[in-house]
């Protein structure tokens, strides 16, 4: 819904019946399911010409987000360090409630020549107001009685897999877009994040774009970039597959790439980069606690090509390979595939209808160092 300069939109999501996979604790649990809904709305103002060079956009935005669990995340017969057999598995039935407000805007002045500046600023409200747990274990992962789901006891007010949390953030950032001359443009920026639980961090980036010829595009970029900790990684108790840690800091990454876009043919794109990246502070699961531990570098390269091979026809695929090192060992890193290979088909046969068939490999990934299973 919209009128004049403002916007207001809500969304309502559901999603039930959902599978586990391989398992929240990476032991198959056919019987499994989750439960998840999402409410948001926001309200937006934007007024591109509020002024004399100068826009402005305005926005605010409300999530209330549950999720409930029915959860066996190891199978019957499971008997943790000898102390006692579980009859029908050790089960586990977590659920939360969160809600999350939003506040930001940002101002771009175009007065001064060849400059296109952009401020902004903004904060943000997270909270697990709500946690609720059933299971059929003890906090030292023994079973209560013989570990049936008959066994299965409400711990929320005593034992719960997390308590009530919440962290507020405030940002800031500026912008600059600068013609350098013809065919030049630097894009150059930095941005500033407080976080209410592990503190600040502040991030630039830098982008150089050369239009080299009518059908080819360069590009130079560089920036550092972050991932806050989520709650369960701060907070989770009490759990048998992870626990959650308040000192945790964020992890960060440092990247550097070159990309050239050519369109050989009005129908034929194509798409090069090479790339470099630097991690560290990288939060993993050491003996089931996250913690801050590692680092890892990574060199690659991107192939992507989209052909409109006859009118109802098109043909996109993306081919990517990297060597991903962990630096405290120098072996590759776990989890990263060193080959990548996508690619898809969009045949419209008949109007309203189209046939999609898709391909996506990912090549083998290395385990974590000490892991005694295959690839």
């Amino acid at each position: 819904m919209s009128l004049d300069q403002w916007r207001f939109r809500v969304a309502y999501k559901e999603r039930d019946d959902i599978g586990t996979g391989t398992g929240v604790a990476s032991a198959l649990d056919p019987e499994g399911h989750i439960y998840s809904q999402a409410i948001t709305s926001d309200l937006t103002y934007d007024n591109r010409n509020l002024a004399e060079d100068w826009a402005v956009n305005l926005q605010a935005s409300v999530m209330h987000y549950t999720e409930l669990t029915d959860l066996t995340l190891y199978p019957a017969g499971t008997n943790f360090f000898g102390l006692g057999v579980f009859a029908d598995g050790v089960i586990g039935n977590p659920a939360k409630w969160e809600r999350h407000g939003r506040l930001g805007g940002s101002a771009t002045y175009t007065g001064f020549k060849m400059h296109r500046i952009r401020l902004g600023l903004g904060a943000e409200r997270e909270e697990v107001y709500k946690t609720r747990e059933t299971k059929n274990f003890h906090t030292n992962f023994t079973p209560i009685n013989t570990g049936s789901r008959a066994d299965i006891i409400d711990v929320s007010d005593t034992e719960p897999f997390l308590r009530p949390q919440g962290r507020t953030k405030r940002y800031l950032y500026a912008q600059d877009e600068w013609n350098l001359g013809k065919d030049w443009t630097l894009t150059a920026g930095v941005r500033n994040d407080h976080y209410s639980d592990f503190g600040s961090t502040t991030n630039p980036r830098l982008a150089l774009v050369w239009e080299a010829a009518y059908n080819v595009t360069t590009k130079l970029l560089y920036g550092t970039a972050f991932r806050a900790p989520s709650m369960s990684e701060l907070y989770a108790i009490i759990n048998p597959v992870v626990t959650g840690n308040p000192d945790l800091r964020p992890e960060k990454i440092r990247t550097l790439e070159a990309a050239v876009s050519w369109q050989p043919l009005t129908k034929l794109q194509l798409g090069m980069n090479f790339f470099h990246y630097e991690m560290k502070d990288i939060i993993r699961l050491i003996n089931s606690v996250y913690q801050n531990n590692g680092q890892q570098n990574s060199n690659g390269l991107e192939f992507e090509a989209t052909w409109d091979a006859v009118k109802d026809l098109r043909l996109t695929g993306n081919y990517s390979y990297q060597r991903s090192v962990d630096e405290a060992t120098g072996q590759p890193a776990a989890n990263a595939p060193r080959h990548h290979l996508y690619l898809r088909t969009n045949w419209r046969f008949t109007p309203g209808w189209s046939v999609d068939p898709q391909v996506n490999w990912v090549s083998d990934r290395p385990r974590e160092l000490g892991d005694p299973r295959w690839t």
